[in-house]
């Protein structure tokens, strides 16, 4: 028995890799669901001041973690900027992630600025307080500063018709 030991521990260990390399990386679970958006305060893209926690409250909302470097930023831009005009705009607050200030600066100039407010992670730290994998990442807050839903990866029309608004016709009910 105690020979087959090690052996049991590393098909275990293996189980729960090979479990891992196959889970949809979309479909990660966000412990901060349910939860209080992080405190943070970051200076703002191009502008004085600073983007905090607090100036998202109030309003259903988007935060969209981006980058002029990230692939997938590109692909879900032209979907931003729709969600942000029309009736049903909703604010989208913009945290730019490990990025070049003038380089942020000229990717939204030349593509459109789809947010409200856009603040700057330089250091990716914020970033980290909200569990951040990669760029982009989308989580949808309510009025109250509440994180419901967190997206990874680029948003599509489908993923935005099948999981957020859903749960935006919910909260606004």
């Amino acid at each position: 028995m105690i020979k087959r030991l090690p052996v049991l521990i590393f098909l275990v260990f293996f189980a729960f890799l090979a479990k891992s390399l196959f889970q949809d990386q979309t479909e990660i679970p966000s412990p901060l669901i349910g939860k209080p958006i992080p405190t943070f305060s970051l200076p703002r893209l191009n502008a004085e001041g600073l983007v905090s926690d607090i100036d998202i409250v109030g309003k259903i909302s988007l935060i969209n973690v981006w980058a002029t470097w990230c692939v997938g930023c590109l692909e879900e831009h032209q979907l931003l900027i729709k969600l942000s005009q029309g009736p049903m705009a909703i604010p989208i607050i913009g945290i730019n992630w490990k990025d070049q200030t003038d380089s942020a600066i000229r990717w939204l100039e030349e593509r459109g600025n789809p947010y409200t407010q856009i603040a700057v992670d330089y250091e990716g730290k914020t970033a980290i307080d909200f569990g951040v994998y990669g760029a982009p990442e989308t989580f949808l807050i309510d009025d109250d500063g509440v994180i419901h839903y967190k997206h990874i990866g680029a948003l599509t029309v489908d993923v935005w018709a099948q999981e957020f608004l859903p749960i935006i016709n919910e909260l606004k009910q």
